[in-house]
């Protein structure tokens, strides 16, 4: 009851400079409460809405799909209830999202991924059938998986060799996407062979055990690509117990912003990472704070967004994000970025470059 009267409180009191009260948002978390990447990202949206005059709540899922769901509905049967939901279609759970909050008067936002297109082929787009469902932001995952697949296989010189590939969860389509993007690059490099692509469930220790068993089985492979850092870090040990050097004789990429995966390119071992969509969350605030005061993001740059946020680091920049993130508020002043601020901006252009100045 405390927090309630805490959160009404300031439900009251917030308020944008531009005297617009300030939006209210709860976000649909689906990582786990202690994992690095979703806590981060969670961080950088509170710090966007600090500087705009937000409020946000978040809500944890544990990977855990029914978890999600009832979070969901306890968000709708609550008395306070928030202007907004940004939510992520893990495991594919966006249609039952939708379908849940359709006569409700709270407004959805698809964050990070959204419905598949043979999901909107059944239920519709943004502001179709579900009215209350007005965008979606997401990055551009293919082109993550691209660019580091790329960026590995150059590690070669040209030369033929093989390659292991570590996904997320099978029903994810982050991890989909970026296995496409994988794909396309090894298309274009028919020297190099994928011996086996397995899902590591974005996990450090599914990956140790699965690597423990395919290093071994395919002793000549040089290549390692891992779509996020964690399961990188567990195929990494693996390697290191069978006596195979990450970043002499075996090449390895991975995605994400953690410090630990941000030293690890600083340092060496890891050769290839690929970052900045944790940045997504404090962009869709942005988005979420315009749309609140009158600006509709849907008239600068569409009401369904693929941004290019991510960036493949080298050691310096790596270095100057591992800085920038230790920065109380990131160091940003989020209304930089808001059209209500500046009402001459023709679309928003997000990407993690502000982080690297």
């Amino acid at each position: 009851m405390l927090l309630a009267s805490c959160e009404a409180a300031l439900a009251a009191s917030a308020k944008t400079e531009s005297g617009v009260p300030g939006a209210s948002v709860v976000f649909l978390n689906p990582g786990y409460s202690n994992e690095p990447f979703w806590v981060g990202y969670s961080d950088f949206m509170q710090a966007a809405a600090t500087s705009l005059g937000m409020r946000l709540r978040v809500i944890y899922g544990e990977r855990d799909p029914k978890l999600l769901l009832n979070n969901a509905r306890q968000v709708l049967a609550d008395a306070e209830q928030p202007d907004y939901l940004l939510f992520v279609n893990e495991m594919y759970t966006g249609p039952e999202l939708l379908r849940l909050f359709a006569d409700s008067r709270i407004k959805l936002f698809s964050l990070h991924s959204t419905l598949t297109p043979e999901q909107q082929a059944l239920v519709g787009g943004t502001r179709e059938h579900y009215r209350n469902w007005i965008g979606s932001l997401v990055p551009n995952d293919k082109e993550a998986g691209y660019l580091t697949g790329k960026a590995l296989i150059a590690k070669l010189g040209g030369r033929a060799g093989e390659m292991l590939a570590f996904s997320g969860v099978r029903h994810t389509p982050s991890a989909t996407l970026r296995e496409d993007g994988l794909r396309q690059a090894l298309a274009e490099h028919p020297e190099v062979k994928l011996q086996q692509l397995v899902y590591g469930q974005w996990a450090r220790q599914r990956a140790y055990q699965q690597a423990q068993l395919l290093l071994p089985r395919y002793p000549n492979v040089r290549l390692v690509w891992a779509a996020n850092d964690e399961m990188a870090f567990g195929a990494m040990r693996a390697a290191r117990e069978l006596d195979r050097h990450p970043g002499r004789d075996l090449h390895f990429s991975a995605l994400n912003n953690s410090e630990e995966v941000l030293q690890a390119r600083i340092s060496g071992p890891l050769c290839v990472l690929a970052g900045g969509h944790f940045t997504l969350g404090g962009w869709a605030m942005v988005l979420l704070h315009d749309y609140h005061a009158g600006q509709d993001f849907a008239q600068r740059g569409g009401k369904d967004r693929v941004d290019g946020v991510f960036s493949l680091l080298d050691e310096k920049q790596a270095a100057a994000l591992s800085k920038r993130l230790r920065v109380p508020g990131y160091g940003l002043d989020f209304r930089k970025f808001s059209a209500l601020y500046r009402p001459q901006l023709s679309n928003y252009r997000f990407s993690v470059e502000p982080l690297l100045q």
